[in-house]
């Protein structure tokens, strides 16, 4: 188990570092987009702040996946942003739908992996 973890943690971790420092360095090109995943995505770039937030945040994730330090945390922080990848690809662009599946089952593997770390927020006291 320990080593399914360390390699679905690692290929996350290189995807969204993959992901995050090709759209802020710009290393590829922009894939043409058509249809309504076209409005949605002018939309995105039209608020100035989402994408980039989006991809700091995969930036920050995808270095705790490759170091391996604060990955309950990461795991948190980037389900909204895998969960999003996989709707998006789901209903918009169904030709990425295997690394969102992946990416999407892979942070709740991660999840479920460490879940002793997440007890005290589902868990009641008293």
């Amino acid at each position: 188990m320990k080593i399914a973890i360390i390699i679905i943690r690692t290929l996350i971790g290189l995807i969204l570092l993959y992901a995050s420092v090709s759209f802020f360095l710009k290393l590829a090109p922009e894939p043409e987009v058509t249809g309504n995943f076209k409005a949605f995505n002018i939309g995105l770039v039209a608020s100035t702040y989402i994408l980039p937030l989006a991809k700091s945040i995969e930036f920050l994730c995808g270095l705790s996946f490759l170091t391996g330090r604060y990955v309950t945390l990461a795991n948190i922080l980037i389900l909204p942003i895998t969960l999003n990848i996989l709707f998006i690809n789901f209903f918009l662009s169904p030709q990425g739908i295997p690394i969102a599946v992946f990416l999407f089952l892979g942070n709740l593997f991660l999840i479920y992996s460490h879940w002793e770390n997440y007890k005290g927020l589902f868990v009641a006291k008293g």
